[in-house]
């Protein structure tokens, strides 16, 4: 398994958000995790992207304990194997699209001309060669999405976490990018993981995991219909 979760905990004060969680992911899988508002989807993926840590529990991802390690062992690690997509795309409003794409390449110390190599490549495979000098602002919500997604795959990670990641976007743009983690996965090989309320998203992972106040359930157990 790339990714193996077990026991996670977590509480917020008096307020236990997950509850024992299990997870795991193999490779080259892609898991969709759905829930009503406050279920402890995005608590939970942001443990598994180890941008927080858990109560209790133990995680390992790609055969290591990433709960024992220091913090400068760890974010060289995340930058490395891990990409993140959110439903907001957080790109740097002063900086084009090469030089969004180009950050976590640098903080990683590749050299600059493979780093662009790599950049620019990526940007092209996505459909955005010409737009490589454009800025956030001069970019469709679709197109500043993937921009974040070549961001989040510069350093080929083996795990790419998704939060909401086409909450913010139309219709047309929403189906364009589930179509495309399909395609990244079949070209890069990456695991990915997606929290989404969007049910047709969820229908085309390879699995679906339900949440209710902290815990797996069964979907029938979720409470959630295809509206939500």
């Amino acid at each position: 398994m790339i990714i193996q979760a077990k026991g996670i905990e977590k509480s917020f004060g008096s307020l236990k958000v997950l509850k024992g969680i299990d997870f795991q992911a193999g490779e080259s899988e892609v898991v969709s995790i759905m829930g009503a508002s406050g279920a402890g989807k995005s608590t939970l993926l942001q443990i598994l992207g180890t941008l927080s840590s858990p109560d209790a529990g133990t995680l390992e991802i790609e055969g290591k304990d990433i709960l024992s390690m220091d913090r400068k062992t760890l974010s060289a690690f995340r930058n490395t194997r891990i990409g993140f997509v959110f439903q907001f795309h957080h790109l740097l409003p002063e900086f084009t699209s090469l030089e969004n794409v180009l950050i976590p390449a640098y903080i990683a110390g590749r050299p600059d001309r493979e780093a662009r190599k790599a950049a620019k490549a990526l940007l092209e495979d996505l459909g955005l060669g010409h737009r490589l000098g454009h800025k956030p602002s001069e970019l469709s919500g679709g197109e500043q999405q993937r921009v974040a997604i070549a961001r989040a795959l510069v350093n080929n990670p083996a795990i790419l976490f998704a939060d909401e990641p086409s909450g913010n976007l139309d219709s047309a743009s929403k189906a364009d990018l589930h179509r495309l983690f399909f395609s990244l996965r079949d070209r890069y090989g990456q695991t990915i993981v997606i929290v989404t309320h969007d049910p047709t998203l969820a229908g085309m992972c390879d699995r679906t995991l339900y949440m209710k106040d902290g815990e797996f359930v069964s979907k029938e157990a979720s409470g959630l219909t295809f509206g939500e």
